[in-house]
């Protein structure tokens, strides 16, 4: 990689895409980012209550915030919505960890279960490239329609094929073996997910779990969701299929490398 190499690549995955032919411009795309960056900062602030405390601190979150690229017109209005609509998504700073994980191994075939209104997908199928087959899933028709109008203007929707319903379902409709499995479904169902994909990914291949740290309720457990994280947690790090590791970034992601 040259000098500035990560810039070249920002670029590549969503600079590219800033002007996507409805008329937004560089001023505009400031403005929503610096919004959205002032948003997220007050949601940290309200989500350090004591049922719902972030990992890392508001300050050590600022600044890498901070850090971060701007990110393109679509991405930005994504985050934007998503932040207006209390709609979960994992936000810049996981995104590029996500994109960074798929360009470090080549990978091009990816499946996403559970995947909202396409945010992480969208991160998912630029690094991964023009060949790419990459698998959005969610149960709701709505997502998934508004997704769709992201990938067209994201410029990434030929390289997606979009899922609705049963996340594990749609995976099980598929053949083959996938480089990359993002798992982001609705906590409950952690469990049964790490049943189902040891199958489906291939040896060296990466299986990726979004909130492990769940809001440090793992330390806990109360409800529902919290025992299905911990048992999880429990269950992925003895598990013989994988070799894994735990990053606090956010509210936890954990990386599993098949075995």
């Amino acid at each position: 990689m040259t000098a500035g190499g990560g810039h070249v690549i920002d670029d590549q995955i969503g600079s590219q895409h800033r002007h996507n032919g409805k008329g937004g411009s560089h001023n505009n795309t400031a403005h929503i980012v610096e919004n959205v960056l002032i948003e997220n900062r007050a949601q940290v602030c309200a989500d350090r209550s004591p049922g719902h405390p972030m990992i890392t601190n508001p300050e050590i979150d600022k600044y890498m915030q901070d850090l971060l690229p701007s990110r393109d017109e679509v991405v930005a209005e994504i985050e934007a919505y998503a932040s207006e609509r209390n709609i979960p998504i994992v936000g810049p700073a996981v995104g590029r960890f996500l994109a960074a994980l798929v360009m470090m191994t080549k990978a091009r075939r990816i499946f996403e279960l559970g995947s909202a209104i396409g945010y992480s997908t969208i991160w998912l199928a630029r690094a991964a490239g023009q060949n790419a087959e990459v698998h959005y899933s969610d149960g709701s028709a709505e997502n998934a329609k508004r997704a769709r109008s992201y990938f067209e203007r994201a410029g990434v929707a030929s390289r997606i094929q979009v899922h609705t319903g049963d996340a594990l379902s749609a995976l099980a409709g598929t053949s083959g073996e996938f480089d990359l499995i993002f798992n982001d479904v609705d906590k409950q169902g952690y469990p049964a997910v790490l049943d189902a994909v040891p199958s489906r990914i291939k040896s060296g291949g990466l299986f990726v779990t979004d909130n492990t740290l769940w809001h440090a309720r793992v330390l806990n457990p109360k409800e529902q969701s919290d025992y299905a994280v911990t048992e999880f947690n429990r269950r992925l790090f003895a598990s013989p299929h994988f070799y894994v590791t735990q990053v606090p970034l956010r509210d936890g992601v954990s990386v599993g490398i098949r075995l």
